[in-house]
């Protein structure tokens, strides 16, 4: 298996489920992968950039809101980071696509029991919580880039 950007694909949870990209032409779990789509645009250089100047608009957003910044972006699947968030209707939503691959990180805070999430690609950043089992989803920041 082997990415196109460089990740190191044996320490991935999926990597069972995924083929690589260069195999899939940059489509992994079927779908479009941001580092992958960029790459092919422009240069790995190109890539890094994006990644640094996004980090940036996303560590802004997390001061501004009073969490502790994150510290690198990985290539993340969508459907190991596309968590149901509840509604006023009382019904749960999932607003990723599970066969993307987006940028993300998470700030965790076991000894409080939550976790902060960051999920992005090239036209949206959004920020969540919940507990460190992954449940208890609550929707933060969704916003457009």
């Amino acid at each position: 298996m082997s990415a196109i950007c460089g990740a190191n694909c044996e320490e991935c949870r999926m990597k069972n489920d995924c083929r690589g990209c260069r195999a899939t032409c940059g489509r992994p779990f079927g779908g479009t992968c941001v580092a992958a789509e960029y790459i092919k645009e422009g240069s790995i250089e190109k890539y890094n950039e994006f990644k640094r100047v996004l980090l940036n608009e996303i560590n802004t957003l997390l001061m501004e809101n009073g969490i502790p910044q994150a510290e690198r972006l990985y290539e993340l699947p969508g459907l190991s980071v596309n968590l149901p968030y509840p509604v006023p209707s009382g019904k749960a939503v999932r607003l990723l696509d599970d066969r993307k691959v987006y940028l993300g990180s998470q700030i965790e805070f076991a000894d409080l029991g939550v976790c902060y999430g960051v999920v992005a690609d090239t036209t949206f950043i959004l920020i969540c919580s919940y507990s460190v089992d992954g449940s208890q989803p609550e929707l933060i920041i969704f916003k457009k880039r």
